[in-house]
């Protein structure tokens, strides 16, 4: 019984080492639809960094994994952050009353305010996105149902940070 569990050993501490990685570390995520197309495609298989954002901030573009509402995992990029005024007029992007560069939408993005985004889960907002709460957008604007829809997200919501597509193979690399 002894030689068996040394044997068996090795492996159970494989399995404890994977277990605490996938929990804690890292994760992988399926992208579902075409409302992050076209930096993310439908079916890809991505890391989700669950640490990152207890070493650095939330940044503006980062593509996060969030848990909405509903449950369901949604892949987004963040657009706005505590304190930012954002609004999209005329298909550009402001931040706080200045354009902002905006490479990543494709198709054209409805014209909305903060106020529009707040009033969604009658959020308190005096003009500026509240501590905790981001605004994410889906890259293809026309089909996403992200904050435009959802309203704005709680901090505790985001799971972390897509940070590798790892799957198809011939596709792998650092998503930005």
């Amino acid at each position: 019984m002894v030689k068996f569990i040394k044997e068996l050993f090795p492996y159970i501490v494989i399995f404890v080492v994977v277990v605490l990685i996938r929990s804690y570390i890292v994760t992988p995520v399926i992208v579902r639809g075409d409302s992050m197309d076209d930096t993310l495609e439908d079916g890809q298989v991505l890391f989700l960094s669950k640490i990152s954002y207890k070493m650095h901030d939330i940044k503006r573009f980062d593509i996060i994994v969030i848990e909405d509402i509903d449950g369901d995992l949604i892949i987004k990029r963040v657009i706005g952050l505590p304190g930012d005024d954002v609004s999209y007029m005329d298909n550009k992007l402001y931040i706080n009353g200045k354009v902002v560069e905006d490479n990543f939408g494709i198709g054209d993005t409805s014209d909305f305010t903060l106020d529009d985004i707040c009033d969604i889960n009658n959020d308190k907002c005096d003009g500026e996105i509240p501590d905790g709460k981001y605004l994410a957008l889906g890259d293809n604007r026309e089909v996403s149902a992200d904050s435009r829809v959802k309203g704005l997200f709680d901090s505790n919501q985001i799971l972390g940070k897509a940070t590798l597509r790892v799957w198809p193979l011939t596709k792998i690399k650092v998503v930005k």
